[in-house]
């Protein structure tokens, strides 16, 4: 994977990601509960990457015991309470304004590389970023809108920005623990092993037990969400991390609803207006602009 393009490294992902707002439907719709579909879904990510790191031919068990802590930290913030925090948010406020929040991972990642990595980005990064979040927010702004007449919107609106700010440290683990020169792919086998065995652990102590379902659309969906989008999606995504800091690497956040919109307009019946249009020109523009930008950051 190392020879691939930084281009691949980014596109690949944010498809990925992009497909997985409708897949998640399939989940959804089969009645189990998020604790265990979530738990499920990185549970066979982890055995896919630790089968991954042996045929790469790298240890599992080689990682140093300090190394597990960090490990265990990112699998319960990132892989669990990030996941399950977007969940639970979208059944308080529109997944659009999720969507929104996400977008501010560019910012959070870029003040997390500053502060962690000494990796710094320029002005017209920022403000290209801050261009193609104005653009999604134009593309959900009927959404947003509407979301103050919701009872619990308060409450979804926090549960989205601890989501992101769990996303953001996840970010930062996983990229310490690289840093210090541990393997990837053994690195998220055992954070996202960690991260599944809480999940499973809560939905046991919460008295929803292990709920599983053998519906072909489950089944189908689970397996797509495994592989694409957790094996392949984060390996590339923080490949290109690695490469090209955390801040740049969450641009794929802004690209993604655009793109899930198009999905939802082919296989859920959404229909673009003149401002989602509008909105989805101006991300893709500042996207242009972001990414040619000049880079000062220290790698």
């Amino acid at each position: 994977m190392s020879t691939l393009s930084d281009r691949w490294l980014f596109w690949v992902p944010t498809l990925i990601w992009a497909s997985t707002w409708h897949v998640i439907l399939y989940q959804l719709a089969a009645g189990v509960p998020v604790l265990n579909s979530v738990g499920w879904r990185f549970a066979l990510a982890a055995l896919l990457l630790a089968a991954l790191a042996r045929w790469q031919g790298q240890s599992l068990r080689g990682l140093p015991l300090s190394a597990h802590g960090l490990m265990l930290a990112t699998g319960v913030v990132q892989y669990s309470g990030n996941y399950v925090s977007v969940y639970e948010a979208e059944r308080h406020i529109p997944s659009g304004l999720v969507a929104v929040l996400f977008c501010l991972m560019v910012f959070g990642n870029a003040l997390s590389g500053r502060l962690f990595f000494g990796q710094r980005v320029t002005r017209r990064f920022l403000l290209a970023s801050a261009g193609a979040v104005s653009g999604v927010v134009m593309i959900f702004w009927p959404e947003i809108a509407a979301t103050g007449a919701r009872p619990s919107a308060a409450y979804g609106l926090g549960l989205g920005l601890l989501a992101v700010l769990a996303a953001c440290i996840g970010n930062v683990l996983t990229l310490t623990l690289t840093r210090r020169g541990l393997p990837l792919v053994p690195v998220l086998a055992w954070s996202m092993g960690y991260g599944a065995a809480f999940l499973l652990a809560a939905s046991l102590l919460s008295g929803a037990g292990l709920q599983f379902s053998w519906q072909p659309s489950y089944l189908l969906s689970l397996l797509y969400l495994s592989v694409a989008g957790s094996v392949v999606a984060f390996v590339l995504y923080f490949k290109l991390a690695q490469r090209q800091g955390p801040a740049r690497a969450a641009l794929t956040g802004v690209v993604i609803p655009v793109i899930a919109l198009a999905i939802s307009a082919l296989f859920e019946g959404w229909r673009p207006t003149p401002l989602s249009l509008a909105g989805m020109g101006l991300s893709l523009v500042s996207l242009w602009m972001a990414t040619r930008a000049p880079s000062h950051a220290r790698p």
